[in-house]
């Protein structure tokens, strides 16, 4: 395996990137210890300790110290790691290894967002921010079930009352033009349509 090209990452930092399309991230001092050169091939001995010992350590130690200040994602974790410089072969080795573990868990993380927001968004805004973090249909379904099976629920009305109160919408004098753009502000905080028109429309409107 050649390498192509040696980019700085920062200053300690330097990015390997070979004909094989094997790209990597290791520190200056380590391009000198494994003698990793730019249009020279790398030692197979070099290659080993870089992708079984030092990039898979680094992985998991990045990722177990990511999860020690907030929960992510399966997929937010690996892009996080991505970000880094790892290969995907060793993205993979670390998102199975804190998996063991169980600090990386989709479901909980998704019941633990709903339970946070479950005041201040709707159902369909909670629904794409997740779908967005990268929680599948069926992880998303089975943190609802939870969510309902211990009680929880969520009344969209109380909340869009309550976010007219704040704006200062009054139904009773409101012009069609204020509802109007009532309407278009709730639909795009996600609430369902009957609800929204529920709250804002007067009998004669």
């Amino acid at each position: 395996m050649r390498v192509t090209e040696i980019t700085e990452v920062s200053k300690s930092r330097m990015r390997i990137s070979t004909d094989e399309g094997l790209t990597f991230v290791l520190y200056r001092g380590e391009l000198h210890r494994f003698r990793i050169r730019q249009g020279e091939e790398i030692e197979e001995e070099a290659l080993r300790a870089v992708m079984e010992e030092i990039l898979p350590k680094r992985a998991k130690l990045r990722a177990m110290n990511l999860l020690k200040n907030r929960d992510y994602t399966v997929r937010q974790l690996g892009d996080k790691l991505r970000e880094g410089g790892y290969p995907e072969e060793i993205i993979g080795e670390a998102l199975d290894y804190v998996q063991g573990f169980r600090y990386t868990d989709d479901l909980r993380y998704a019941e633990n967002f709903i339970r946070c927001h479950i005041q201040d968004r709707s159902r369909r805004r909670i629904e794409s921010d997740l779908l967005g973090r990268g929680i599948d249909r069926d992880t998303l379904e089975s943190a609802w079930a939870g969510f309902e099976a211990e009680g929880g629920c969520q009344d969209e009305q109380a909340m869009i009352q309550a976010l007219l109160a704040k704006k200062g919408f009054d139904r009773g004098t409101a012009q069609p033009k204020e509802r109007q753009r009532m309407y278009g502000y709730l639909m795009r905080k996600g609430f369902d349509c009957e609800q929204v028109r529920k709250a804002l429309l007067s009998e004669d409107w």
